[in-house]
C-alpha cells in the first residue's frame, strides 16, 4: 500500500462488504428461477438505428458523440439478444459503491462474460478525486453507468443494485459453502469489531465467514496479495462461481421461495420480472463452463496528481472489450473509448 493510500484505509475497509459482487450475478439466478412461472421475455434496446447514429458506446447525446463527423465512419448496428447489465454492490452505511461488475450475456455466442471494475480506476472527470466509485456518490447507480460507458464506448443497457447486507443471509440460505482460501488471513480492526483469521486452503465458510473473507485485504504486518485490489478481485470471483454453483446444483421448491425473497428485499433493478426469467433461462443453458471473469487490465499502482489510483492499459482494454463485451458488429477504436492516462 502506498503512503498517499493509508489516511484513507479505514474507510475503505469498512465499506468492503459491498465486495458481495458475488450476490449480484447468485440473485440474478435466484430471481430468474424464483419467478419461472411468470413470462420470460428478452430485455429491449435501443432502436439499432439510433445506436447507428454514434459510433462511439457513448449514450446518443450530442455532447458525447465524440465530435466527429459519423458520415465519414462506419456503421455499426447492435448485435441482436445480447446485453450489457452492470452489477453493482453498495453499503448503505457508507454510501458507496466499491463493487462493480459489467455482465455481457450474448446467448447467441453462448457465453455470459463478467469484467470487475476496479474501484480507483481514474476516470476522465474533473472531480477531486476522478475514481470510477466515486461516480456513486455523485449520481448513484445511474452515473457509475454514463461513466463506465463513456469509459469503455459500450452502452450499458440495464443496472442490477444490491444491498449487501443480503449477503449473509444468502450465503447462510445455502447452507454455507466449502471455498479454497487463497492464502493465510489475520486482520483485526477493533474500531469495528472486525477479525478476520483463516488458514489458506479448504475452508467451510458460513455468511458471516464468507463476508470476512471477501472483505480482505492484507494482513496485519501488511503481508496478503500483495496488490490489494486484483487479489482481492479474484478471490470475490472465485467465490461468486462456488456460490452459484452450489444454487443451481441444489435447487428445490422451498429454495426458490427463500431466493425470491431475498431478491425482493435486497436488488434494485430496471429488469422486469420475465426480462429475468429469460436472462436466467439463457444462463442456466449457457451454463457455468461459459461463464468468464475479467478484470480490467491496468496497473493499480499509478500515480495521478498525487493520488493513488488503477490506471488503465488502453490497449489491452480495447482487446478485452473488442472480444468480449462489444456489443456491435464492428469493433472498437481506442478513440471510441475516454480512457485518462497521465503523461509520464
Amino acid at each position: 500500500m502506498s503512503l498517499s493510500e493509508k489516511p484513507h484505509h479505514r474507510r475503505r475497509s469498512r465499506r468492503e462488504r459491498t465486495v458481495l459482487v458475488l450476490a449480484i450475478v447468485v440473485f440474478v439466478c435466484a430471481s430468474l428461477v424464483g419467478a419461472w412461472l411468470c413470462f420470460a421475455r428478452p430485455p429491449e434496446v435501443q432502436d439499432p438505428a439510433a445506436d447507428a447514429d454514434s459510433t462511439s458506446g457513448h449514450e446518443h447525446d450530442p455532447e458525447n458523440g465524440g465530435g466527429t463527423d459519423t458520415a465519414t465512419e462506419p456503421v455499426r448496428q447492435r448485435r441482436k439478444n445480447c446485453f450489457t447489465i452492470l452489477v453493482s454492490g453498495h453499503d448503505d452505511d457508507n454510501g458507496g459503491s466499491d463493487t462493480n461488475i459489467l455482465v455481457m450475456v450474448d446467448p447467441d455466442q453462448g457465453e455470459i462474460n463478467a469484467v470487475s471494475i476496479p474501484r480507483d480506476t481514474l476516470i476522465n472527470t474533473d472531480w477531486n478525486v476522478p475514481k470510477f466509485n466515486a461516480a456513486y456518490n455523485v449520481g448513484g447507480v445511474e452515473r457509475l453507468c454514463q461513466e463506465l460507458s463513456n469509459l469503455l464506448g459500450i452502452p450499458v443497457d440495464y443496472y442490477v443494485a444490491v444491498d449487501l447486507e443480503g449477503f449473509v443471509e444468502l450465503v447462510d440460505a445455502i447452507g454455507g459453502v466449502n471455498f479454497e482460501v487463497p492464502i493465510d488471513m489475520n486482520y483485526d480492526d477493533p474500531t469495528q469489531n472486525l477479525h478476520i483469521h483463516f488458514k489458506k486452503g479448504m475452508q467451510y465458510l458460513n455468511g458471516e465467514d464468507a463476508l470476512k473473507v471477501v472483505r480482505f485485504r492484507h494482513n496485519n504486518d501488511g503481508t496478503g496479495y500483495g496488490t490489494e485490489d486484483l487479489g482481492r478481485i479474484q478471490t470475490q470471483q472465485n467465490f461468486l462461481t462456488a456460490v452459484a454453483k452450489q444454487m443451481l446444483s441444489s435447487l428445490s421448491l422451498d429454495m426458490i421461495k427463500t431466493y425470491a425473497d431475498l431478491f425482493v428485499k435486497y436488488v434494485d433493478t430496471e429488469l422486469s420480472v420475465g426480462n429475468l426469467v429469460w436472462l436466467g433461462q439463457q444462463a442456466l443453458t449457457i451454463g457455468m463452463d461459459n461463464i468468464h471473469f475479467y478484470t480490467l487490465p491496468g496497473d493499480g499502482t499509478g500515480i495521478y496528481k498525487g493520488g493513488s489510483y488503477y490506471i488503465l492499459y488502453p490497449e489491452e482494454v480495447l482487446e478485452l472489450v473488442n472480444t468480449s463485451f462489444n456489443p456491435y458488429d464492428q469493433p472498437l477504436t481506442l478513440e471510441d473509448m475516454d480512457i485518462l492516462v497521465p503523461a509520464s
